[in-house]
């Protein structure tokens, strides 16, 4: 059995709450204009596409966490 914490959620699904920002923490490796995504810059659309993705690994990480807590 994986370890868990104290809400009883696995330790490794945590680990998905840092994606985000090391997505975005080090912009020199985003900051370009190229590859273009309908007609804007890959600066733009890469951290918009995060927003996305974040929201995402939100609503997952709350359902795990809900359904674990749940009796």
């Amino acid at each position: 059995m994986p370890p868990t914490t104290q809400s009883g959620t696995p330790r490794a699904w945590k680990f998905l709450l840092l994606l985000p920002y090391l997505g975005l923490c080090f912009p020199q490796l985003y900051t370009r204009s190229i590859p273009a995504l309908f007609g804007f810059p890959f600066f733009y659309w890469y951290q918009f596409l995060w927003v996305i993705l974040t929201s995402a690994i939100l609503a997952v990480y709350y359902l795990l966490t809900r359904r674990s807590t749940t009796p």
